[in-house]
């Protein structure tokens, strides 16, 4: 068993009258926390990707939850409630993606519904067991894809899926934290384009808590593949279907392409938080869509022969997928079985 390590990054910080949110934006150049106090500020907050990863974006909106909560309740005005509801439904709008949002947004509203006279309390400590839930989550994940990747000499990670993306720790880097921890395993990050968040956020987090790791080129990972010094892809996910397919960072779609050419293997790391229940397949995910300044250069900004699209997620069939380890336990190829077993446990 892994003794565990906290990471000494730190996405989220509550005060007790406030949310800290460190500005990933400006990693790793600098640390910079914005300090909000009511749930608008929180929803601007995930909508600008100062927060991101999508058990962060949940545990951030269950505290904006209760700041509304702070702001608005009173034992006097019977409209409080409308007022929370409405800021709930701010929260929901933020980002379409993440599934671990609206479920997160989903436990506060039921312990909102269900208290009478002061739900400051109950509404406070459901957030704080959502936070504390997570970490405990990537600690058992941790174990478990560490288990399975004990043989594997070379470890690729796409995006940011550490401390930075969760209550702390990391899914899918948090696997890749416990496997070093048993085995110097070397590590690869993809640059993560177009934000960069291997390259700013993943290499910037493995340095703090001293992990070794090499950066590499998104377009270089079929090279690095076909070297052979890699045999796990492990990744993050924003939302699971039923049958196993993973909406995750852009471009995790095409390193399972690659994957499979090259017979290595392709993990996913998530909280059950992320499976959605409602839907049976990959096609139903609503795929964000982000402006086409985060990736067209200044100067065709008013050029009216050059566009962009920039979707933010893909989704990868669960055929490609050899794991998919949630705090639950493990699914093994789950293009056969799906993941629906693991709601029921």
């Amino acid at each position: 068993m892994t003794r565990h390590k906290q990471s000494g990054v730190l996405a989220l910080q509550w005060t007790g009258h406030s949310l800290k949110v460190l500005d990933q934006r400006q990693l790793p150049e600098k640390i910079s926390y914005d300090e909000y106090t009511d749930a608008y500020g929180v929803a601007e907050a995930i909508t600008t990707m100062r927060v991101r990863g999508a058990p962060a974006i949940g545990i951030a909106a269950a505290y904006g939850v209760v700041l509304s909560v702070y702001q608005h309740y009173s034992q006097i005005d019977n409209n409080w409630r409308q007022h929370v509801l409405a800021d709930i439904g701010t929260l929901a709008n933020s980002r379409p993606t993440a599934v671990n949002l609206f479920w997160a947004l989903n436990q506060m509203k039921a312990v909102l519904d269900g208290e009478g006279d002061n739900p400051r309390p109950a509404i406070f400590a459901c957030a704080e067991k959502i936070h504390a839930d997570d970490i405990a989550a990537n600690y058992k994940m941790g174990e478990l894809g560490a288990d399975i990747l004990a043989n594997a000499k070379g470890i690729m990670t796409h995006c940011n899926t550490g401390a930075l993306a969760t209550g702390g720790y990391g899914t899918a880097l948090g696997v890749i934290r416990s496997l070093y921890a048993r085995n110097a395993v070397k590590i690869y990050a993809g640059e993560t384009r177009p934000w960069l968040q291997g390259q700013r956020l993943t290499v910037w987090e493995l340095a703090q808590d001293k992990i070794p790791v090499t950066l590499i080129a998104d377009s270089a990972a079929a090279w690095l593949m076909r070297s052979g010094a890699i045999d796990w892809v492990v990744v993050g996910a924003d939302r699971i279907a039923l049958n196993g397919d993973v909406a995750n960072k852009i471009g995790t779609y095409s390193l399972a392409v690659l994957a499979k050419q090259h017979n290595v293997k392709v993990m996913v790391v998530a909280p059950t938080s992320t499976i959605d229940g409602s839907i049976n397949s990959g096609d139903q995910i609503e795929i964000e869509q982000r402006q086409q300044s985060e990736l067209l250069p200044a100067c065709y900004k008013d050029n009216t022969f050059v566009s962009a699209w920039n979707p933010v997620f893909d989704v990868t069939p669960a055929e490609l997928i050899s794991a998919i380890v949630t705090e639950r336990g493990v699914v093994m190829n789950p293009g056969e079985i799906g993941v629906d077993r693991l709601l029921k446990t």
